[in-house]
């Protein structure tokens, strides 16, 4: 994608032509180094982002101290957007994985343009509803699924690269354990499971996915 044109994903691929054309308007570049943490969990946010280029990873900390990583997000991908709604803190720390460019879009300037168009104040609530929806769901699978199929889910999410799939994860089993709230031994149990199936194949560099159809059954509850 442009380094300064905003995606039609995530929430906005429902947002009208008028609305995305405020938006764009409004959005701002900014630069990020490898490591750099663009925000913390906790802070006050006031501010929707885009990914145009890089990867951007999205973790918290737990009670008892251990890191628990929520997501990966890459080229394409939106992220606080709940912000230009309702200004709150942070749910998560988001700090880029390698040199990245995100787009802006400041609550306050959003907020200014609606002021000045009311009608795209119907806009606005119909994609709050849709993502309060969405993030709905997230939480069930967070709660009710098992964690093989909470793994599968991120296994099959995580190994895709604008959308097509690769055939190599390079995350360890710690790692990914990080992202499903489990321990390493938990997910190493799980991945030999899969590797005794012909799933996958395990290594120090990561995952080699063999059966993405495999794994895809392994995450739908309706075959748990």
């Amino acid at each position: 994608m442009s380094d300064t044109q905003l995606p039609n994903a995530g929430f906005l691929s429902a947002a009208s032509e008028g609305l995305r054309q405020m938006l764009q308007t409004l959005a701002r570049p900014m630069k990020l180094e490898d490591g750099q943490v663009l925000f913390e969990h906790g802070e006050v946010g006031d501010a929707l982002y885009a990914i145009t280029t890089g990867e951007i990873e999205f973790s918290i900390i737990s009670a008892d101290g251990r890191k628990l990583t929520l997501d990966m997000m890459r080229p394409g991908d939106l992220f606080g957007e709940i912000c230009l709604f309702d200004p709150g803190e942070r749910t998560a720390t988001a700090t880029a994985t390698q040199d990245s460019a995100v787009l802006r879009i400041s609550n306050s300037d959003v907020l200014k343009e609606i002021s000045k168009h009311p009608s795209l104040a119907v806009d606005m609530i119909n994609l709050a509803g849709a993502r309060m929806r969405w993030m709905g769901s997230q939480y069930n699978e967070q709660v009710f699924l098992p964690m093989s199929a909470r793994l599968a889910r991120k296994v099959l999410y995580l190994s895709q690269r604008g959308g097509k799939p690769e055939p190599k994860l390079r995350l360890s089993q710690a790692e990914l354990a990080e992202f499903v709230g489990s321990t390493r031994e938990a997910v190493s149990k799980t991945i030999s499971g899969w590797r005794k199936e012909g799933l996958v194949t395990a290594s120090r560099g990561g995952l080699e996915i063999h059966d993405r159809e495999g794994l895809r059954a392994v995450a739908q509850p309706s075959q748990l």
